[in-house]
């Protein structure tokens, strides 16, 4: 029995994906002033520190954990 040849289709670079997600800019979550750095967003009490939750209408959500808050509006 003869070993098998490769006939198939060769592999390449993948074309660049068009993801629907924006890309993290991470250097809008903290303040710099003189020496000290403020962290802008709210932490997850889960992860700590460095772990930021995510704001949407409803919800603030930890992508790392999955520990999520709702947001109920209070009516006047």
């Amino acid at each position: 029995m003869g070993k098998k040849k490769g006939g198939g289709e060769k592999k390449g670079k993948r074309p660049p994906s068009k993801s629907k997600h924006k890309k993290i800019q991470i250097w809008n979550k903290y303040e710099v002033s003189g020496k000290e750095v403020k962290r802008k967003g709210e932490s997850c009490p889960r992860c700590g520190i460095g772990t930021f939750l995510a704001n949407h209408k409803n919800r603030k959500t930890c992508g790392k954990c999955g520990y999520s808050e709702s947001m109920v509006k209070k009516e006047e």
